[in-house]
């Protein structure tokens, strides 16, 4: 919100039209990487109704711009919103080897980075595309999924923004690749509004649009200023010294036939100086600050006024309450839920009930495939892994299988499944202006899902030790 209203987000997607006047390296630019990045600290659907109407604008059909965002922001699903959902399974399952899962969590989403990327070139302009965008695919996949394992080690917090923000970096100099600076040799595509495709005028800058109201500079400020934020408080002294205020309260101990609880006090203490809520708060302060002195609020503000084709929004206390509110209430009353039926045993006795009827080996290949599915009926990948996290855990553990290998496929699932989010791909088609043709999306992004689910199965198989790796579930 401070860097929308503050039109920081417009100047940023114009800096990066500029940069090529290739349909190809645009198209995979927004529909891959941009939504990665606005993935990275925005979530709950923002990343698709911002990126849609932008590759609408540069020529795509609104149906594959619906489709391309869907499945291009789908491998930051976990570590992105300033890792939301990763901290929210934190939340409801004790995770033994914190790292572990982390890497292996990074692991199944690398597969999803590259699929996603195959996959928007392919909507492009099928094998053509992939053969011309191949480098590409590839040197951006390669610099986020290794920043990804990088620092998912030491701060899952800023993992997936980080992992994005690299990739997103790494779009000027593949730019200035001949392959990728001007309009690539014409073959058919049929996302495009033109069989040869449809590239933008004046060197990739869309017609009839007013000027930033910021540099390209000033409009990444405040992703500077929380990864500063963020980095500074993962030092370990500063994190030892903030970390020591603790605010939590004690509760009884408690007993059921299945579960067996001792008193806390406190019981699982907050740390507010050291959360990623009062971390982004910093960082969000700190540019609001700097926009607010340089008068840009005002600035954009008239621009929207003065421009047609430009979207006049809530301020950004609105904007917040409109978007946070529903978000915050959903998890909260998920949280407590997924709390109840933990400590009460339900889990427990789901979990029984599963591992009588499935043997460990399929279990383990249809593991991811449960988060797909807490995500297309939730609609949020950190709901997902707020109602299916306890039962992966507890069954893998009834099983004797990997408890990171089948946590790391619950979490790569449910970030999966956002491409299929019925609700995800309603905002998308609203945002689009098609309502109405959500099933055309979803024939789109059904059949990728099915088949990197299928791919992440086969990689739980091999990180589980079941498969290649020797061993037996």
């Amino acid at each position: 919100m401070v860097a929308d209203r503050a039109g920081a987000l417009y100047a940023l997607r114009k800096g990066i039209e500029r940069i090529s006047s290739n349909d190809l390296f645009l198209v995979l630019a927004f529909g891959w990487v941009f939504v990665s990045f606005l993935q990275g600290f925005t979530g709950f659907g923002a990343p698709i109704a911002i990126v849609a109407p932008l590759l609408i604008a540069i020529g795509v059909r609104p149906v594959y711009a619906v489709a391309m965002p869907l499945i291009g922001h789908a491998w930051n699903n976990t570590f992105g919103t300033l890792a939301v959902a990763w901290f929210a399974t934190r939340s409801v399952v004790d995770l033994q080897a914190p790292i572990e899962t982390a890497l292996q969590t990074a692991a199944h989403f690398s597969v999803v980075t590259f699929a996603a990327g195959i996959a928007v070139a392919w909507l492009y302009g099928r094998q053509s595309a992939v053969k011309h965008a191949w480098p590409m695919i590839a040197i951006i996949g390669a610099v986020q999924t290794i920043t990804l394992f990088a620092t998912v080690m030491y701060s899952q917090f800023i993992a997936g923004f980080l992992a994005s923000a690299v990739g997103l970096v790494a779009l000027y100099p593949i730019s200035r690749w001949g392959r990728f600076q001007t309009q690539h040799n014409g073959f058919d595509c049929p996302a495009m509004k033109t069989p040869e495709g449809n590239a933008v005028a004046d060197g990739g800058t869309v017609l009839d649009e007013p000027e930033p109201v910021m540099s390209f500079f000033e409009s990444i400020i405040p992703y500077l200023v929380l990864t500063a934020v963020a980095l500074v408080s993962a030092v370990p002294s500063v994190s030892n010294a903030l970390g020591r205020f603790k605010i939590g309260l004690a509760f009884p101990a408690a007993k059921t036939g299945f579960v067996e609880l001792e008193a806390a006090k406190p019981y699982s203490p907050l740390t507010p100086l050291t959360h990623p809520g009062s971390i982004i708060l910093v960082g969000v302060l700190i540019a609001w600050g700097i926009y607010r002195y340089r008068g840009y609020y005002e600035d954009w503000q008239r621009t929207v006024q003065e421009a047609p084709g430009l979207e006049e929004k809530s301020g950004i206390r609105r904007g917040l309450i409109e978007s946070a509110v529903p978000a915050s209430l959903a998890i909260v009353l998920l949280v407590s839920m997924a709390t109840i039926m933990l400590k009460t045993g339900q889990i427990r006795i789901l979990a029984l009930g599963i591992a009588a009827v499935l043997p460990g080996v399929v279990y383990l290949f249809v593991a991811n495939a449960i988060g797909v599915l807490g995500s297309f009926i939730t609609g949020s990948n950190t709901a997902s892994n707020i109602l299916f996290a306890p039962l992966q855990a507890e069954t893998a553990s009834v099983l004797h299988l990997s408890k990171p290998t089948v946590l790391g496929a619950q979490m790569s699932g449910g970030g999966l499944g956002n491409a299929i989010s019925p609700s995800n791909v309603v905002l998308g088609t609203g945002t689009a202006g098609i309502i109405g043709r959500e099933g055309e999306v979803l024939r789109i992004t059904l059949k990728w899902t099915l088949l990197v689910s299928a791919l992440l199965g086969v990689l739980s198989l091999v990180l589980g030790g079941v498969l290649f790796l020797g061993g037996g579930a």
